[in-house]
C-alpha cells in the first residue's frame, strides 16, 4: 500500500499494536521526514484538512537557577556585572536541573555572598519564589494537532511573536481532552540520504532506484560484519560496532533483532550475549513449546519483539491480537495482582486449546519476562531499513555518502573531526575550502571531497550565494582578493567574511600567503565598494574600456609584504574557522615523539578492555572544570590526537596534581586506564605530562641508529662532542644496522650518559640524520 518501505507480511508487523478494537488510548503516531522538508509536511495537512482544524502545539519555558537570577537582578535595578557574577556562581550540569537552594548547599562562595550581602540575599529570596514559574511560551519541537473540527471548539488557540499559531493546552492537557496528537520530526539521515542520491544523480546523470534495492546485498552485510559503520544510521556507536563484530549478521532480520536488543534493559539482562551465541550455535536453540518455533525461529528463540508476545498469546491461547496486545501492555507495567489474574486467563484459554498447563504457564512466565525487555519490531524494522540504506550508499557510493554526511554535520565540529578521519580511514581526501570551487555544502569532485563554505564560520548562507552567483555570472575563477571584492556583493560579505576566508584557506588559490591575504581585507573591500559605487553610477564601461567582468580593473599594487605565520599560528586560525585542522596537526611535528612514549593512538581505544592502562598523546580541547558534590574540583576535556579524539576525565586526587598542565591547546600525554559505558569509552587519567618536558621526564634511555656503512672516526668524534655537551643521567645506545646483513644494540659505557631533551635531539639528528633518533619510556621497559 506503500504507506511504508517496508513490506508487513513479509516481516510479521501486526496493525493490531498500533490500533485495534479493544484499545482504549490513541496511539502516539510519530513519523520521521527530512529535515529540510518537514514545514512542507505540515503545510500539506493544513491545506488538506483546513486551517483551523490544524496547530501546532505550545510548550512553556520555565524560569531556571541561572535565567531567574538575572531576571531578578532587572526587575530588583542591580547593576548587570553583579548579577551575572552571582548567577555564574550557580553551576552549570548538563542533564540536571540545578536549584538556587541545591546552589547554595554546594557552592561556598554563593553561600557567604547570601549571608554577608543584604542586596544578594535580596535577590536569591526573590529568584527563589519566581523559580519555576512559566517565563515563556514557544512551539513544541514536533507536535501537530489534527482535528475533525476547528481546533477552538476543542481549545483555545495562541498566537505567538512569530505569528505561529498554537494551541494553548499543552501535550498532555491536549492528550487529555481526547484530540489527536502527532509528532512531524525531523531525521537528518534521510536528508542524508536524499543529499547523497542528489550527488549521485548530479555526477552520474542517474538515480539509483530505493524501491528496487534489495535486502540481500553481499557488500552491504559485509561492511556491517566489519563494523565499519561510522555515518550509519543506529549502527555508529561503539557499542554498537562491538556488538556486529561478534554477531556477523548476514540477514535483514539480524539487523532489525540488534537494533531492537541495543537497549538497556536487554544488555543488562545478558539477552545480546545469548542471541549472539544461538546466532553462532554456541548455545542449542530450543523453544519452550513447539507452538513457538514459526514465531521465535528468526530470533533463535529468543523473545525480542513485543509482537511476538502478541503472536504466542494468539497462538497458545487462541486470544485475538486485540486481546493480545492488551495482555502486552499489562506485562509491561508488571502489577501483581493484575498478572495473576492474567496468568490464570491464559493457562485456562490455552488449556481449552490442548496445552498442557504446566507448559502454558511456563512460557506465560517467560513471555512476562521479556515482555519488560521487547521492543516494537514496526519502529525496529523501520530504522533498521533507513540503516541498510545508508549502509547501501557508504559501501557502494562512498565518497557522495561521505560528502552528504559531512554536509549534514557541518554544524557539530565533534562530528565533523570524526567524519574526516572515516575518509582518510577510507581513502578518501577532503580538501579545504576554496572560493573558486567550493559549493554551499561539501561537494563531491572525482574521487575527493571539497570542503562547503557553509561550513566556514562567520560566513552566512548569503555571502555563500552571493559568492557563487558571482563565480556564476563572470563564468570565470576569481583571480585575486580584489576581483573577488569587487564581484561580490559587500553588503552581505563583510570583513569578518573576507578574514574568515582568509584564515580557513580558501582563498589559498589566489597563490598568495595567508598573511598577506588577511592583511590586505580593508584595502580589499575599500576597492571594492569603489567598485560597487561606479558600477551603479555608470562609469563602469562609459569609454569603452575593459570589460565589467575584467580584473585589469583591480588595483594593481601587490599584496603587503608580511612574512607568512609560523605552522601553529595558521592551524590555530584554520580551526578558528573550520573547527578542526585540514593542512596539518600540531602533533604531525611530534609524530615521532608520540611513537617513542605514547602506548596507543585514540583511534585504538575502542578496542581494549575496560581497565586496560594506556598512555595516549595528544592536544587538550573543550576543557571544563567541575565540582563534585563533596565540594572538590575534577575536570573533564577532549584529547585529540592525529586519528581522532576521546574524553578524559580527571577526578579530584589526580586533577589537583596535574591541573596546571590542563589548558585549551596544550600537548600532552596522559596515562590512565579505558572506561566504558554502555559503549561509550572514556579514559580516566592518573597523570599528565606536557609534550615539552616529556623526554626528561619520562625517557628511560636514548637509542640512535646509525648505519654501519657511515661509521668512520668523523662520525664518531662529532657524536662524542654532541654527548659532552648534554651529559646527564640516561643510558645511550647505539643501533648499528646493516640491511639484509644484521642489527646491534650496544649500550654506550655509563660516562656518556645524557641528558634527554629537545636539543639533544636537534643535535643527534644534525650529526647522524633525521629520523634517527628515538626515546625508550620507562613503562616499556
Amino acid at each position: 500500500m506503500q504507506i511504508t518501505d517496508i513490506d508487513p507480511m513479509q516481516f510479521d508487523l501486526l496493525f493490531e499494536r498500533f490500533l485495534n478494537p479493544e484499545r482504549i488510548s490513541m496511539p502516539d503516531i510519530d513519523i520521521d521526514f527530512c529535515f529540510r522538508k518537514r514545514e512542507r509536511v505540515i503545510d500539506y495537512v493544513t491545506g488538506k484538512y483546513g486551517r483551523a482544524n490544524v496547530a501546532q502545539i505550545i510548550t512553556f519555558g520555565t524560569m531556571a537557577a541561572r535565567a531567574v537570577i538575572r531576571d531578578a537582578g532587572r526587575g530588583l535595578d542591580i547593576p548587570y556585572a553583579e548579577v551575572d557574577k552571582i548567577a555564574k556562581l550557580i553551576p552549570q550540569q548538563p542533564g540536571q536541573d540545578i536549584t538556587i537552594a541545591k546552589a547554595l548547599e554546594d557552592v561556598p562562595a554563593l553561600k557567604q555572598a547570601y549571608i554577608t550581602d543584604e542586596r544578594v540575599k535580596q535577590l536569591i529570596d526573590v529568584g527563589q519564589r519566581l523559580e519555576g514559574l512559566v517565563r515563556h511560551a514557544s512551539t513544541h519541537a514536533a507536535g501537530v494537532v489534527i482535528a475533525p473540527k476547528p481546533i477552538v471548539e476543542f481549545a483555545p488557540l495562541y498566537r505567538g511573536t512569530d505569528d505561529a499559531i498554537t494551541t494553548q493546552f499543552a501535550m498532555s492537557d491536549i492528550e487529555e481532552i481526547g484530540l489527536l496528537k502527532m509528532d512531524f520530526l525531523g531525521l537528518k539521515t534521510l536528508t542524508l540520504i536524499e543529499d547523497a542520491f542528489a550527488s549521485i544523480t548530479a555526477v552520474t546523470g542517474q538515480r539509483p532506484d530505493l524501491d528496487a534495492l534489495l535486502l540481500d546485498d553481499a557488500a552491504v552485510y559485509d561492511l556491517f560484519c566489519k563494523a565499519r559503520t561510522a555515518g550509519v544510521f543506529q549502527f555508529e556507536s561503539e557499542g554498537m560496532r562491538n556488538i556486529l563484530r561478534r554477531l556477523k549478521p548476514d540477514r535483514f532480520e539480524d539487523l532489525v533483532a540488534i537494533n531492537a536488543l541495543y537497549r538497556p534493559g536487554p544488555i543488562g539482562g545478558g539477552l545480546i550475549d545469548d542471541f549472539i551465541k544461538r546466532r553462532h550455535g554456541k548455545i542449542k536453540v530450543e523453544y519452550p513449546h513447539p507452538l513457538l518455533e514459526a514465531i521465535l525461529k528468526e530470533t533463535y528463540g529468543v523473545i525480542v519483539y513485543q509482537e511476538q508476545v502478541m503472536q504466542i498469546a494468539s497462538a497458545m491461547a487462541g486470544y485475538s491480537l486485540g486481546e493480545a496486545d492488551i495482555l502486552r501492555r499489562a506485562m509491561g507495567k508488571k502489577k501483581k495482582e493484575a498478572m495473576a489474574a492474567e496468568r490464570e486467563k491464559f493457562v485456562l484459554r490455552a488449556t481449552s486449546q490442548g496445552v498442557k498447563a504446566k507448559d502454558s504457564g511456563k512460557v506465560f512466565d517467560q513471555m512476562e519476562f521479556f515482555a519488560g525487555y521487547g521492543f516494537n519490531k514496526s519502529h525496529s524494522a523501520a530504522y533498521a531499513l533507513v540503516a541498510y540504506r545508508t549502509a547501501w550508499l557508504k559501501a557502494h557510493y562512498p565518497v557522495h555518502f561521505m560528502a552528504a554526511l559531512l554536509t549534514t554535520e557541518k554544524g557539530n565540529t565533534d562530528k565533523l573531526v570524526q567524519y574526516v578521519n572515516e575518509c582518510k580511514e577510507m581513502g578518501i581526501q577532503v580538501l579545504p575550502p576554496d572560493v573558486n570551487t567550493s559549493s554551499l555544502d561539501f561537494t563531491v569532485f572525482s574521487d575527493h571531497v571539497r570542503f562547503g563554505l557553509s561550513a566556514i564560520k562567520n560566513v552566512g548562507e548569503g555571502a555563500i550565494e552571493s559568492l557563487v552567483e558571482a563565480r556564476r555570472r563572470i563564468a570565470r575563477p576569481f583571480r585575486s582578493i580584489f576581483d573577488l571584492a569587487g564581484e561580490i556583493d559587500l553588503r552581505l560579505a563583510n570583513k569578518r567574511v573576507f578574514e574568515a576566508l582568509a584564515c580557513s584557506g580558501a582563498l589559498d588559490g589566489f597563490g598568495a600567503r595567508r598573511s598577506q591575504l588577511h592583511a590586505a581585507v580593508d584595502a580589499a573591500l575599500e576597492w571594492g565598494q569603489k567598485r560597487r559605487t561606479d558600477r551603479e553610477s555608470g562609469q563602469g564601461n562609459l569609454f569603452g574600456g575593459a570589460a565589467e567582468t575584467d580584473e585589469a580593473e583591480a588595483p594593481a599594487a601587490p599584496l603587503p609584504d608580511v612574512p607568512e605565520w609560523d605552522e601553529r599560528t595558521r592551524l590555530a586560525h584554520e580551526k578558528a574557522t573550520l573547527g578542526f585542522y585540514v593542512s596539518g596537526h600540531p602533533l604531525e611535528s611530534l609524530s615521532g615523539l608520540l611513537d617513542d612514549f605514547a602506548s596507543h593512538r585514540t583511534a585504538a581505544l575502542r578496542d581494549l578492555a575496560a581497565g586496560t592502562e594506556v598512555s595516549v598523546g595528544g592536544i587538550v580541547t573543550e576543557f571544563r572544570k567541575r565540582k563534585s558534590k563533596k565540594g572538590a574540583w575534577w575536570g573533564a576535556f577532549q584529547l585529540e590526537d592525529l586519528e581522532g579524539q576521546i574524553e578524559v576525565l580527571a577526578f579530584p586526587k589526580a586533577f589537583e596534581q596535574f591541573q596546571a598542565l590542563l589548558e585549551n591547546d596544550r600537548a600532552v600525554l596522559i596515562t590512565g586506564r579505558v572506561a566504558s559505558d554502555e559503549g561509550r569509552v572514556r579514559l580516566t587519567a592518573d597523570e599528565a605530562v606536557s609534550l615539552d618536558d616529556l623526554r626528561e621526564k619520562k625517557a628511560d634511555a636514548v637509542q640512535v641508529r646509525l648505519d654501519a656503512a657511515d661509521l668512520d672516526r668523523d662520525l664518531v668524534v662529532r657524536l662524542r662532542r654532541v654527548v659532552e655537551a648534554h651529559r646527564g643521567e640516561v643510558s645511550l645506545y647505539l643501533e648499528v644496522v646493516s640491511p639484509g646483513d644484521f642489527r646491534l644494540v650496544a649500550r654506550a659505557e655509563s660516562s656518556l650518559r645524557v641528558n634527554p631533551s629537545p636539543q639533544l635531539s636537534a643535535a643527534l639528528e644534525s650529526a647522524v640524520g633525521p629520523g634517527r633518533v628515538r626515546y625508550r619510556a620507562r613503562a616499556q621497559r
